[in-house]
């Protein structure tokens, strides 16, 4: 039995109930107003405010409130009622002057707005811009670099290669193969102020060369291992190097998918003939300009970030120590990266930001 005392019927119309049914469930609308849709229609469902409190999780006065609000306004009584404060000083003109001159011009001296800049332009304070700026999303001073590629086999390649990680054939390990090349091995010309509380650790940004190696990877999508050797210099004959030790550590039993970029060492005529004398080798190249579809770049950034851009190394040597260190302590507890992105997905937010760049000024 409902408690609480008799109220008044909600008797919500057929336009009504539609429009709150999509202000329930719509992700875009916020949650206050989500949570007042369903107060009114469970309301309509001849539910006390008691009862439609318990169910909803919140109180009695807050059922009440919004019940009353609608039943005097009908759907306008459920927005929120202007609040007291300082009138807004700027119209909307002004602002949309700022907004339109932070888009579509450019200081004379500059390739982009400071709000200093754009104050002493529009007689604006710098504080108000960056108001106005923040509640538009702006960010004049960031710039994003992207690339698209234009290999005509894009959307056959791509699917093949996202075709593999999301489907792995079976009797059969799937590794992504690349090489990072020119890694330096620098050593600072002073000594390194450790770490201390309050202070980070500090580093001369001066540095010496003492040469470079280049990484040579094989990363195991399913199990997150890695295959891996330093060579100290980049050709076909370092690569076949290479293959012969994934060769020599994957058991014979399984055939071996490799993804592979475009690189002119990965199709030299040498390695060719090799791929034909081991016909247990299947090769899948990545699209042009799109290495990022190669998951072995992701374990490269963790290298860097981790172990080679903050290290000091008084040699070659010693910098191939570190890596081979680190390779060893990641192959001890491997995790490999989970890839969730379809091929369509893919394809889909290529082609929304072709949608949304393709009147941008050049």
């Amino acid at each position: 039995m409902a408690r609480g005392r008799s109220l008044k019927p909600i008797d919500l119309s057929v336009d009504e109930r539609t429009a709150l049914e999509r202000m329930a469930r719509r992700r875009t609308v916020s949650r206050q107003f989500a949570e007042r849709a369903r107060i009114i229609l469970e309301s309509d469902r001849g539910r006390s405010n008691s009862e439609v409190a318990d169910a909803l999780g919140i109180t009695m006065q807050t059922v009440g409130k919004w019940r009353e609000r609608f039943r005097k306004d009908r759907i306008a009584g459920l927005t929120d009622e202007p609040r007291s404060g300082t009138p807004r000083r700027l119209s909307d003109d002004r602002v949309e002057e700022v907004v339109r001159r932070t888009l579509s011009t450019k200081p004379k001296n500059a390739t982009h707005w400071s709000s200093r800049e754009l104050a002493a332009e529009t007689g604006l304070s710098s504080n108000s811009i960056l108001r106005i700026w923040r509640a538009f999303g702006l960010q004049p001073s960031r710039v994003e670099s992207f690339k698209l590629s234009r290999d005509p086999l894009f959307i056959e390649k791509t699917r093949d290669v996202v075709g593999l990680y999301m489907s792995p054939p079976e009797n059969a390990i799937v590794l992504c193969v690349d090489e990072k090349s020119q890694i330096q091995a620098l050593d600072r010309t002073q000594p390194v102020f450790p770490l201390r509380p309050g202070v980070p650790e500090r580093q001369s940004h001066d540095y010496m060369r003492h040469g470079v190696t280049s990484l040579f990877a094989a990363l195991n999508i399913a199990s997150g291992e890695v295959i891996a050797a330093c060579h100290r210099r980049h050709r076909h004959q370092e690569f076949l190097r290479f293959l012969r030790k994934i060769d020599d550590e994957v058991p014979a039993e399984f055939d071996i998918h490799l993804v592979l970029d475009n690189y002119a060492t990965h199709k030299q005529p040498t390695v060719k003939r090799w791929f034909l004398r081991h016909p247990r080798f299947h090769l899948h190249f990545t699209p042009t300009s799109a290495s990022w579809l190669n998951q072995v770049e992701r374990f490269f950034a963790e290298i860097t970030r981790r172990r080679i851009r903050r290290g000091t190394f008084t040699s070659v040597s010693s910098l191939e120590k570190a890596i081979s260190e680190y390779i060893t302590h990641h192959n001890a507890a491997p995790k490999p990266f989970v890839w969730t992105a379809t091929a369509d997905m893919i394809f889909g937010r290529i082609q929304s930001y072709c949608e949304r760049t393709s009147g941008a000024a050049h």
